[in-house]
């Protein structure tokens, strides 16, 4: 019995180290060539739930989400290696071109979105050196998407388009660029609108007769008064609709012509000459600071002074007065306001006395000082007031 469990454990342990070595994948590419590696989706599949699969049958298509992919032991992926999945149920890339030789190490995270499985991948990217293509040219393709062109079935017809254009066979893609990534802006979700891609090819043939006329003043003076660039048909090498380049952002390089670096200045000792004594500089003359104190002082001190009378003398000495403003004030309306007082005093006082008479106020007419009851005027005239009274000191300015 133990040394059945003995051989199982050794299987496990077999088993195991089968997967990961799978699970670790290897790739050579030269510098200055693109690199393209596709995440499939299957392959996760199989990770997440193998026994599903081999014992109950079942088949999921979920969505796998690519949530991180880095160098290892870095936050990042490396500054040439760029990674793009558009939508869940989509493929991933991993794309770039190598700038230097060397071993980078990538690892990819997956998520399985519908039972939150995670699987764990490593991509071992060896670049080695080789020697760069001279001749190199890069175009831009406005109805393309970066996801759109990563695969290598795309990339073959878009190198055939551009093998015609270049008149030669001998052409490779060095770098693939998404238009976003070059400031381009962000397109409308609608039909018909994309981001752009700008691919890049090489060769070590020069370039051929269409691609010169990039360089011509003709064609500079239309792309840059914005009118349509006139192609002639024999350069008109688009099998397909959205390979077609946008001439005016088509650039040539040639390698061969470019300027060599300037030579290193020369090192030295390390050690400062002796330029004799350090003579420190001499005192700045004196200064007198009173006219600047009455400027930023003084003047902004009387002004605010100024300001604080002006607004007194509107406040307190343009106020006309309660004695002033009763003269003025009709005594019909003086008396109404005394008697509003007087009710909103006795209303205050009965708030507490609940069980007490109501208040005479609210009788149709009434003395507020006698507190008797006022005979009823029969009078149409606006001018005399609803409330009267007998013995009031201004009685005696009312009409009669």
């Amino acid at each position: 019995m133990a040394g059945c469990r003995s051989w199982l454990l050794c299987l496990t342990v077999c088993a195991v180290s089968l997967l990961e070595t799978n699970a670790e994948i290897k790739v050579t590419i030269p510098v200055g060539k693109l690199f393209t590696f596709e995440l499939l989706r299957e392959t996760f599949q199989n990770d997440f739930e193998p026994l599903s699969k081999l014992f109950a049958g079942r088949l999921y298509d979920d969505p796998v989400m690519f949530f991180k992919c880095n160098q290892k032991n870095f936050p990042d992926l490396p500054e040439w290696l760029r990674f793009t999945q558009r939508h869940p149920y989509d493929n991933g890339f991993l794309y770039g071109t190598p700038t230097a030789p060397g071993k980078t190490i990538i690892e990819i995270y997956a998520i399985n979105k519908r039972s939150y499985e995670a699987a764990r991948h490593i991509l071992v990217i060896k670049a080695t050196a080789e020697e760069m293509l001279p001749y190199q040219a890069e175009f831009f393709l406005k109805l393309r998407e970066i996801e759109k062109v990563l695969p290598s079935s795309v990339q073959d017809e878009i190198k055939h388009d551009l093998q015609k254009l270049w008149d030669t066979e001998e052409l490779e893609i060095i770098n693939i660029t998404n238009a976003l990534d070059r400031g381009g802006r962000v397109p409308l979700p609608l039909a018909g609108h994309f981001e752009g891609v700008y691919v890049k090819v090489a060769s070590k043939q020069y370039f051929s007769d269409c691609l010169l006329r990039v360089l011509t003043t003709e064609h500079e003076q239309q792309c840059t008064a914005g009118s349509k660039v006139k192609v002639p048909g024999e350069c008109n090498f688009c099998s397909i609709p959205s390979n077609c380049i946008t001439w005016c952002k088509t650039e040539l390089f040639d390698l061969t012509k470019q300027a060599t670096a300037p030579p290193a200045p020369p090192l030295g000792s390390g050690i400062l000459e002796d330029g004799g004594d350090f003579n420190p500089p001499e005192s700045p003359p004196s200064r007198d600071f009173f006219p600047d104190y009455i400027v930023t002082v003084i003047v902004p001190l009387i002004l605010a002074i100024i300001l604080c009378l002006l607004l007194a003398y509107i406040m307190f000495g343009r106020r006309e007065g309660v004695t002033k403003r009763n003269a003025k004030t009709d005594q019909i309306q003086l008396y109404h306001h005394h008697t509003i007082h007087g009710n909103t005093d006795e209303l205050r006082n009965m708030a507490g006395l609940r069980s007490s008479a109501p208040p005479l106020s609210t009788l149709p007419m009434f003395n507020s000082r006698t507190l008797d009851r006022a005979p009823l005027l029969r009078s149409d005239s606006p001018s005399i007031p609803l409330i009267m009274a007998q013995h009031d000191p201004y009685s005696d300015t009312l009409p009669r």
